[in-house]
């Protein structure tokens, strides 16, 4: 009798070992999963459970709403406010996104994310998106790093950098209306406010 408690004891806890090792294997298979995680995956998942966010940009700007769509080098965000329309935010012109723990979590599940890619619409870079708003003559904001806020009508993009010509917000492009013309580089554009949706 004395032998099957000892052997009892043994077996509890070698199983526990056991049990403890799986743990901590499951726990590093999943930091490891988290470190190749990119922020388009996570913006993705928050699409697709629309989370509402806050995204902190430079010179303490900050937009919140849902995300729309996802590029290659950019996302856009359907403001909270409708007055405000969407704001198409360059990925690295982000200091930090706030949302709720929910959210957060959310956004590390690989489930949300599955699927949800469009393989044309996240190979498309904010000059491409810039280009085809130049295309269409669509007045629009342009807030840069600093925090200066232009509003104008693209008149062309660039590779790098677009041509804004700068007219007053609610009028539509008129040779007489514009009031000048300014070069604008891509690297330092924290925001295109393109009007309500």
């Amino acid at each position: 009798m004395h032998w099957d408690r000892l052997f009892e004891d043994l077996e509890g806890q070698l199983a526990s070992e056991w049990e403890a090792e799986r743990a901590a294997l499951e726990a590093e298979s999943e930091r490891l999963r988290i470190s190749r995680l990119g922020l388009r995956e996570r913006l993705r998942a928050l699409r697709a459970r629309d989370a509402t966010i806050t995204v902190e940009l430079p010179a303490g700007r900050t937009t919140t709403g849902v995300v729309e769509e996802i590029g290659a080098d950019w996302f856009a965000i359907a403001d909270a406010a409708p007055a405000r329309g969407t704001a198409l935010i360059p990925l690295a012109s982000v200091r930090g996104i706030r949302m709720d723990h929910g959210a957060l979590l959310s956004s590390l599940s690989p489930d949300a994310a599955a699927g949800a890619a469009s393989a044309v619409r996240e190979r498309m870079t904010l000059g491409f998106v810039v280009r085809d708003l130049a295309r269409r003559r669509v007045p629009l904001t342009v807030e840069d790093v600093d925090g200066h806020r232009r509003h104008g009508t693209v008149d062309r993009a660039g590779a790098d950098h677009l041509d804004l010509a700068l007219h007053d917000a609610g009028s539509p492009r008129r040779a007489q209306d514009v009031r000048g013309h300014v070069v604008i580089v891509f690297a330092s554009i924290a925001a295109i406010d393109v009007g309500p949706h």
